[in-house]
């Protein structure tokens, strides 16, 4: 993800969303000439009706009974760390209830959650156990009901500050998803992916300004049946990779080193994914704010599995925290190691 020196080339990316905007409005109205607002509101209707009944056959395969679940966030940057993320998963014959009773209450740093974000993390899980027909709408999840204690982690109210909540917690939420859900379909679940979105922004303000700012892949979790994938984007990432050359042509920093980070991810029957290595040399003065977890609690494995390698973050050799905020200088040299995912399964035979 690219934000450039100014507005020019922006402007571009914000006409084709309104542009895709007011197409959409055309063509909706255009249907509802076609075929009448009754029968468009009927369809519409029988569209989240038909949605509702392939996810609740899909909840039906899932055992009844609770399944819980903590993890832990590394740390909200101004001092808290150790943040347990709880999750209870309640499934009975009514469908599923989602309590996060017990999850820390909304810390100093920008790691709270509001309830639609917290909301979206859990749908996403249940949407991965659906069929792919399943319509995504409203109707797929009227089975689920979302119970979060008010000023908590997950459901934070003003004036709480959220930005992290969408990229970080989002992302431990769905392990805490995970974890317990393993404990109700051990043959479908994986191991913890790399858990961070890993990120970066950075640039300059003056009459040479920029601005930067990407998010990194990972490893993901091994499943019951497969080694993870090295080197991806994960769950509620929703970003892909920026190219070497398009970052070089229009910034000042160049890229020393991308590679996967071999043996990263956690051994097992099935191997964790492992996670990738990037340096960034900078050319010119810039400010760098760094965004990440899993630099202290590694990504889970399951069955036997063992644990994938937490990510680093380093200025010139030097060790940074998950996350910081700082100036640096032209020469200087910034080291990411992002996660490796989990394994899964006990190893059968010695370790090389």
């Amino acid at each position: 993800m690219i934000t450039h020196q100014g507005p020019d080339l922006a402007q571009g990316d914000f006409k084709a969303q309104i542009a895709a905007n007011l197409l959409g409005r055309k063509r909706f109205k255009a249907l509802a000439a076609q075929m009448g607002m009754a029968a468009l509101e009927l369809s519409c209707e029988a569209l989240q009706n038909y949605g509702q009944r392939l996810a609740q056959a899909s909840l039906a395969g899932i055992p009844r009974g609770q399944y819980r679940f903590t993890d832990l966030l590394d740390d909200d940057g101004l001092g808290t760390v150790d943040i347990p993320v709880c999750v209870l998963i309640d499934i009975d014959k009514d469908g599923v209830r989602v309590d996060f009773e017990g999850t820390a209450g909304q810390v100093a740093g920008n790691l709270n959650c509001p309830l639609p974000v917290t909301a979206a993390a859990v749908f996403y899980v249940f949407r991965c156990l659906m069929p792919k027909q399943v319509p995504p709408c409203d109707g797929a999840m009227r089975a689920i009901r979302i119970v979060a204690p008010e000023a908590c982690l997950v459901n934070a109210r003003p004036p709480a500050a959220v930005a992290a909540g969408n990229v970080e917690t989002s992302m431990r939420i769905v392990d805490a998803m995970c974890g317990a859900l393993a404990q109700a379909l051990p043959d479908r679940i994986p191991a913890a992916s790399q858990g961070s979105m890993n990120n970066l922004a950075m640039g300059a303000r003056g009459r040479n300004s920029w601005d930067y700012y990407e998010t990194l892949a990972g490893g993901l979790g091994a499943g019951p049946d497969c080694d993870g994938l090295s080197a991806r984007h994960s769950h509620m990432t929703n970003t892909l990779n920026t190219p070497v050359e398009v970052l070089e042509r229009h910034y000042p920093l160049r890229i020393l080193r991308y590679a996967r980070k071999r043996n990263s991810g956690g051994r097992g029957q099935f191997v964790g994914g492992d996670g990738i290595l990037r340096d960034y040399l900078f050319l010119a003065d810039a400010e760098l704010s760094l965004l990440s977890e899993r630099r202290v609690h590694a990504p889970w494995g399951l069955e036997g599995g063992k644990s994938g390698q937490p990510g680093k973050n380093m200025l010139d050799g030097e060790a940074l925290g998950g996350k910081c905020q700082m100036r640096v200088r032209a020469g200087q040299i910034l080291s990411i190691e992002t996660p490796g995912g989990g394994g899964y399964g006990r190893v059968t035979k010695a370790d090389p």
